[in-house]
């Protein structure tokens, strides 16, 4: 079964902006968002460009997460380079979805941390684990970061060292994000694992004000304190 939504019905797209990164290019990133009762996968979102009211073109791009259970979310960043990319001054979007046979909950991310230091560089470091009974192979986790406003500022993702775990095994993750622009409006994110057999374990949020709260205040805790100690780790992701 194939979807197609202009309306923002049961699958959505949400907190989507425009920036333009430490490449020069220009990135439309956002949120899909499932309500639907039953995972989607195939996910393309279509952007329409625009300027001065006038169409310029239409690019698709996919879905960081290949399957978004009901209730979650899975972020997407649209690349645009060239001359193209200065004139663009307004956009539509449309998604397009093919509804999924279910998977598995039982990709968890045990243990997540918010790092940034004195260069600005920025990294989540954390641990995945496989609570399912088979080895789950090519593990993923994908960072969906925000401003203070709950916009997304930036997506990125990596795979588990090593990328395959057994039964009840744990790994470790390092998410980088290289755009200095965008690292520095960043004051919180969410975090979805997947493999080609299992999805990720749903995440259940507190209110956004205590989010909120909680990420200003890490923030400001982790570019005070933790610079010396991630630098190498960072460094070595982002290398020059």
């Amino acid at each position: 079964m194939m979807g197609f939504s202009n309306a923002w019905g049961e699958i959505s797209i949400q907190n989507d902006r425009q920036y333009f990164g430490n490449d020069g290019a220009l990135h439309i990133v956002g949120e899909i968002q499932n309500d639907l009762n039953a995972p989607v996968n195939q996910v393309i979102v279509y952007v329409t460009l625009f300027s001065n009211g006038q169409i310029l073109d239409t690019k698709s791009t996919s879905s960081f997460v290949n399957t978004i259970m009901p209730g979650m979310k899975g972020p997407f960043d649209l690349v645009i380079l060239g001359d193209q990319s200065k004139s663009v001054d307004e956009y539509t979007l449309d998604v397009n979805f093919k509804v999924a046979d279910p998977k598995s909950q039982v990709i968890d991310i045990t243990y997540s941390e918010f790092l940034r230091d004195e260069f600005d560089n920025l990294a989540i470091m954390g641990t995945v684990t496989n609570r399912g009974e088979i080895t789950a192979n090519t593990v993923v986790v994908v960072a969906t970061l925000y401003d203070r406003d709950g916009k997304v500022a930036a997506v990125s993702k990596a795979h588990t060292e090593p990328d395959y775990l057994q039964s009840n095994d744990e790994s470790f993750f390092l998410i980088s994000v290289p755009d200095k622009i965008q690292s520095q409006p960043i004051v919180d994110y969410s975090l979805v694992a997947e493999s080609e057999e299992y999805a990720a374990v749903p995440e259940f949020p507190l209110g956004s004000m205590v989010l909120l709260a909680s990420s200003v205040s890490a923030y400001i805790l982790l570019t005070r304190y933790s610079g010396r100690l991630i630098t190498n780790v960072v460094s070595a992701a982002n290398p020059k």
